[in-house]
C-alpha cells in the first residue's frame, strides 16, 4: 500500500470532480483513499485528519478568491503543529485560488488544471512518470514507448531572426507543452547551406530561421535543454541531402529525418534538380538514414494534394513513398497524414482517404519495417481570423484522433496570418491538449460509417490500379516502383500529375480535378463528369507513342 489519502472540497465549495479524479489516480497507484465529500466545514475537515491519520491531505476550493483566503487561513490555524509536520498537503483550485494556496505555505503542490496527468502521477510517487521528459530518453522510439497511448506533440518553429528563434526554443521548452521542436530553416539554408556563395542575402529569413553554421544548430539544441527537454528535429535541405542529414544528426540529434521522394526540384521550384535526379538523390538520403538505423519520414503524398491532385494519386504516392523507404533499408518509418488538404475535402472523405493510405502503407509491415502514424491539420485550410482558426485546429485534431496517431504534428492556428511564435505555439499545443482530454478515448468509430468505408475501399482499389500502371512502365530488372527513371516517366506522361503542374516542362500537367461530395476526383471539363481511374489510366497509356504506350490498360488492372 502506498499510503492513505483523504480529500474533499472545503467550506462552501460543492465542486468535487477534481477531487474525485485525483483520488482515482491515487487508487491506481495503490493508495487507500477516503473521499470526504463536498462543502466540508473547516472544523470537520480537521477532525477527519485526526481521525484517519492520512499520509496526504487533498483540499479543494473553486469559488471566490476572497473567501478562499479566509478559509485557508482558518484551516491552517486549526491544524496542530504535528498535523503539519507528519503529512503532506495538496491543493486543487482555479489558477487565482492556487496562487492564494501557494502563499499559505501549507501545500506541497497546488494543482490549477494546467498540469498534465503525468505531473499528478509523479507527485503521487509513480517512479516511471516524470514531467521532466529528459528521463525517458532522447530518441523518438523511447518517447513513443514511454508515453503511449498518448501521442507526442510536434510543432515547427522557424522565425526570421535567429536570436528570436533561440529565445522561442527556450520558452517553449520551459513551458513543457511540446515533445518535439521541429526547426524550419529558411530557403537559403535549405538550398545553399553548403554553397554559401550562391545565397541571396535579400532572402535571408524567408520561410524560416537563417541557420548558417554548425554552431547555430548547437546553440538551438542547447536552448532546448530545459523544461521537459523536448526532442529536436529539422527539415532537410532541398539539395545536398546527405550533408544535411549528417549535420543535423551530429548537432541536434535529429529525432528523425524528413525528405521527399519526387519533390524539392523543378516540380516545385525549390531546387534546380530535375525529377529523376532528385528521386535518385532522395533515395541516397533514405539509405543514409537506414544505414544508421534512424527513423525517417518521406514527405510525399500531401505534396500532391497541396497541388489539388485527386485522392487516388495521394493514396498511391503515400504507398510509393513508404515502399521506397523500405527498399532503401529504413526500418522505422514516420508516416504523415495531412488532413484538410485540399481545404474543401470533407471530414468523412478525409478519413476515408487516410484509412486507405494506412491500409496500403501498413501492408508493408514485417519484422524489418514498422511505421508510426503522424497526423496534422492542413496548413492551407486555416482562416486568418484567429478564433475561427482555433476552432479549425480543434476540429481537425478531433477528427485525426480516429487514426490512432503516435504523433500529432500541431499546426499553429495563426498560420493563416503569420508564422507561429513561442506564444502561438504554446497556445496551439494547449488547444490540442484540450482535445486530447475530451476525445482521446471513447470516440465513435468513423469507419463504421458506410460512406467512409465505401470510399476507403474505392480508393484502395483505384490506388492499386494506378500503382500497377506505374509498374508496367518498367522493363528492366528490379522493382520499377523504386526506379527513378520509371517514377520520373510516370510524372512526365501524367500517371502521377496535379493541376498545379500545368505548364511545367517536367510534368504532364494534364490533370483536372473537382471536389464532388467532399472527395477530390479526376474531372472531365468537357463532359462535366468524374473520370474513373481505370478510364484515366487507359487514356494516358493509349495516347502516347512508342511500344510502351501502344496499349490500353491491361485486364489485370481493371475492376
Amino acid at each position: 500500500m502506498a499510503g492513505r489519502i483523504i480529500a474533499g472540497a472545503l467550506g462552501n465549495c460543492v465542486h468535487v470532480a477534481g477531487v474525485v479524479n485525483f483520488l482515482k489516480i491515487a487508487e491506481e497507484l495503490g493508495y487507500e483513499t477516503i473521499f470526504l465529500g463536498a462543502a466540508i466545514p473547516v472544523e470537520d475537515f480537521i477532525e477527519a485528519i485526526r481521525r484517519y491519520q492520512p499520509d496526504l491531505v487533498g483540499v479543494s476550493y473553486r469559488l471566490s478568491p476572497e473567501t478562499a483566503a479566509k478559509l485557508l487561513d482558518e484551516f491552517r490555524a486549526g491544524l496542530a503543529p504535528n498535523d503539519i509536520a507528519v503529512r503532506r498537503f495538496a491543493f486543487g483550485g482555479t489558477p487565482p485560488i492556487c496562487r492564494i494556496g501557494e502563499q499559505s505555505g501549507l501545500f506541497a503542490r497546488c494543482f490549477d488544471g494546467l498540469e498534465q496527468i503525468s505531473d499528478v502521477r509523479a507527485f503521487l510517487g509513480e517512479s516511471s512518470v516524470t514531467s521532466k521528459r529528459k528521463d525517458v530518453g532522447d530518441s523518438l522510439l523511447s518517447r513513443i514507448d514511454a508515453f503511449r497511448p498518448v501521442p507526442l506533440l510536434r510543432h515547427h518553429l522557424g522565425l526570421s531572426a535567429f536570436e528570436e528563434t533561440l529565445d522561442a526554443v527556450r520558452a517553449i521548452s520551459e513551458s513543457g507543452v511540446l515533445d518535439i521542436i521541429s526547426l524550419a530553416p529558411d530557403q537559403n539554408a535549405q538550398e545553399s547551406l553548403f554553397r554559401p556563395e550562391e545565397m541571396n542575402a535579400l532572402l535571408d529569413g524567408a520561410g524560416g530561421v537563417p541557420v548558417r553554421t554548425q554552431e547555430d544548430l548547437i546553440r538551438l539544441k542547447a536552448a532546448s535543454r530545459t523544461g521537459n527537454y523536448p526532442l529536436m528535429r529539422i527539415y532537410g535541405g532541398t539539395r545536398d541531402l546527405v550533408q544535411w542529414a549528417e549535420l543535423a544528426t551530429n548537432t541536434i540529434g535529429n529525432a528523425w529525418g524528413a525528405i521527399p521522394l519526387c519533390w524539392y526540384d523543378t516540380l516545385d521550384g525549390r531546387s534546380k534538380r530535375v525529377p529523376e535526379e532528385a528521386i535518385r538523390e532522395n533515395q541516397q538520403a533514405m539509405r543514409w538514414y537506414a544505414e544508421r538505423h534512424l527513423p525517417l519520414e518521406v514527405n510525399e503524398s500531401h505534396h500532391w494534394s497541396l497541388r489539388d491532385a485527386h485522392d487516388t494519386i495521394a493514396v498511391a504516392m503515400a504507398y510509393l513513398a513508404a515502399r521506397n523507404a523500405k527498399a532503401m533499408g529504413v526500418s522505422h518509418y514516420v508516416s504523415q497524414y495531412m488532413l484538410n488538404t485540399p481545404p474543401m475535402t470533407s471530414t468523412a472523405m478525409d478519413l476515408a482517404k487516410m484509412q486507405a493510405k494506412i491500409e496500403l502503407i501498413e501492408s508493408l509491415h514485417d519484422a524489418s519495417f514498422t511505421t508510426f502514424r503522424q497526423v496534422r491539420a492542413g496548413l492551407l485550410h486555416f482562416s486568418p481570423r484567429m478564433n475561427i482558426a482555433k476552432g479549425q485546429l480543434a476540429a481537425s485534431t478531433a477528427a485525426a484522433l480516429q487514426l490512432k496517431p503516435h504523433i500529432i504534428h500541431v499546426v499553429g492556428f495563426c498560420e493563416g496570418d503569420h508564422a507561429a511564435n513561442a506564444g502561438d505555439i504554446i497556445e496551439s499545443c494547449e488547444i490540442v491538449q484540450g482535445v486530447l482530454k475530451n476525445c482521446r478515448v471513447g470516440l465513435p468509430d468513423a469507419m463504421a460509417d458506410p460512406l467512409v468505408a465505401r470510399r476507403k475501399t474505392e480508393l484502395v482499389k483505384e490506388a492499386r490500379m494506378l500503382i500497377e500502371a506505374i509498374r508496367s512502365l518498367g522493363e528492366e530488372d528490379g522493382d520499377p516502383l523504386t526506379n527513378p527513371r520509371v517514377l520520373s516517366l510516370a510524372i512526365q506522361i501524367g500517371l502521377i500529375d496535379a493541376p498545379h503542374l500545368k505548364g511545367n516542362p517536367h510534368a504532364a500537367g494534364l490533370l483536372e480535378t473537382r471536389c464532388v461530395e467532399g472527395a477530390i476526383h479526376a474531372w472531365d471539363r468537357d463532359g462535366q463528369r468524374v473520370i474513373r481511374e481505370e478510364e484515366r489510366i487507359s487514356g494516358l497509356l493509349a495516347r502516347r507513342p512508342g511500344p510502351v504506350f501502344q496499349r490500353t490498360l491491361p485486364s489485370r488492372f481493371k475492376s
